[in-house]
C-alpha cells in the first residue's frame, strides 16, 4: 500500500539524552544446544529515539521487528545488550519497575481486539489503567469521554462495546487507550497493517498530530516501508534480526543503498499502473532471490544468499555498519 502523503519533519532539537537507547540487543529464543545453532532472533541491534522522534522498524515477517518491541515493552526477555529509557538501564526491569513504567510506555498492536476487553464497554476499558494509578472514578470516565473525542469518536462511545464499532474505529480506540495515561514513547506494532488504505491514512494523520500535539516518541514497527515513510523522520531496516541499513527516511526510502532496501522499496505498491508496472521491471532485473528460496545459515551476512552482489567475502566475514551516503549501511559492497 502507498500513503502519498509527505513525511512530517524531524523535531528542531535534539536533546543529548535519547528518551530510548537499544544498544547490541540480543535475543534467543528456546533452550539448549538446538535454539542455540540457530541464528538469534535479534542480533545485536543498536538505535536511538529521541524525544518527539518517530523511529520506524521495517522488515519482512520473521525479521525480528516484533521482538524488539516486546523487548522494549518487557514482554520479551533479552538474551545480550542493554536497553535504556531516558538514560536508566531497564533491560532486565522487574515488576514493580515495570509497573511504575507503564504509564510512560505504552503500546498499540495490529489487532485492537487483544487490548480491548470483548464483555468491557469502551468507558471501562479506556479508564482502567486510570484507575489502577489511582484516578477517582469519575474523572477517569471524563478522560475516557476527552480521549475519545480527540481521536474522532463521539462522547458517548463510552458506553458501547467494542463489538459496535468498524476495525479502524476500534483501533482508534486503542490509540485512545495507548495514550489516555499521557506516555512518552507509543511502540506501534504493525497498528494499521489490518485497516484498508482510506482508514490506514486516517489512522497515521491521527497518530501523526498526537505526536506532534504531545511531543510523543513512537517506534513504528511495520512491513510495507511505504507506511513508515509517511510517519517516521528515520528508518532502521532489519532482515533476520540483522540491521541492514539505518538512516534519515527520505535517505533511506528515496536512495537506498542495501540490496535488500532496494528491494524492499521495489516490492512496495503504488496506485499508479504505469510506476507499479516500473518497480516491477525494476525488481526483476535486480536479480535478489525470494525468502522462500534460501534457508538461514549462520555466519557472514545474513542476505548472501538471496543477494546478486554476494562474494565469498560475504558468507565469512558479517559487514559492520559504514557510513554510505546519508545512511549507515551493513553491505561489503553498497
Amino acid at each position: 500500500m502507498s500513503i502519498e502523503t509527505p513525511a512530517r519533519q524531524a523535531p528542531a532539537a535534539v536533546l543529548a539524552t535519547p528518551i530510548l537507547e537499544v544498544k547490541d540487543l540480543v535475543v534467543w529464543y528456546g533452550r539448549g544446544r538446538k535454539a542455540a545453532a540457530a541464528p538469534a532472533a535479534v542480533d545485536r541491534v543498536s538505535f536511538t529515539i529521541q524525544p518527539g522522534e518517530t523511529v520506524g522498524l521495517v522488515g519482512e515477517s520473521g525479521s525480528g521487528k516484533s521482538t524488539i518491541g516486546k523487548a522494549i515493552l518487557g514482554l520479551q526477555k533479552v538474551s545480550a545488550g542493554s536497553i535504556s529509557y531516558q538514560g536508566k538501564d531497564i533491560t532486565h526491569a522487574g515488576s514493580g519497575r515495570r509497573r511504575a513504567l507503564g504509564s510512560e510506555l505504552r503500546a498499540v498492536f495490529q489487532d485492537p481486539n487483544s487490548s480491548l476487553n470483548p464483555r468491557q464497554t469502551v468507558g471501562a476499558s479506556l479508564a482502567e489503567p486510570l484507575r489502577i494509578r489511582g484516578v477517582a472514578a469519575p474523572d477517569a470516565r471524563d478522560r475516557a469521554e476527552a480521549m475519545l473525542e480527540r481521536v474522532g469518536l463521539p462522547r458517548e462511545a463510552v458506553d458501547r462495546y467494542p463489538s459496535q464499532f468498524s476495525g479502524g474505529q476500534r483501533q482508534r480506540i486503542a490509540v485512545a487507550r495507548a495514550l489516555i495515561c499521557e506516555p512518552s514513547l507509543v511502540v506501534c506494532d504493525e497498528a494499521v497493517s489490518a485497516l484498508d488504505l482510506s482508514t490506514q491514512a486516517q489512522v497515521l494523520n491521527l497518530l501523526a498530530d498526537l505526536r506532534d500535539e504531545r511531543g510523543l516518541s513512537y517506534l513504528f514497527i511495520a512491513h510495507d516501508i511505504s507506511v513508515v515513510q509517511f510517519l517516521a523522520q528515520r528508518v532502521v531496516v532489519l532482515y533476520r534480526g540483522q540491521v541492514m541499513e539505518s538512516g534519515p527516511a527520505a535517505a533511506v526510502t528515496e536512495d537506498p543503498k542495501h540490496p535488500f532496501t532496494q528491494a524492499l522499496v521495489a516490492a512496495s505498491p503504488v496506485p499508479r499502473p504505469a510506476e507499479q508496472a516500473e518497480r516491477r521491471t525494476l525488481r526483476e532485473s535486480m536479480g535478489v532471490r525470494t525468502a522462500s528460496s534460501v534457508s538461514a545459515t549462520p555466519g557472514g551476512c545474513p542476505f548472501r544468499q538471496r543477494c546478486p552482489l554476494a562474494t565469498e567475502l560475504c558468507a565469512t566475514e558479517r559487514p559492520a555498519l559504514r557510513v554510505v551516503g546519508g545512511s549507515d549501511v551493513a553491505c561489503h559492497y553498497a
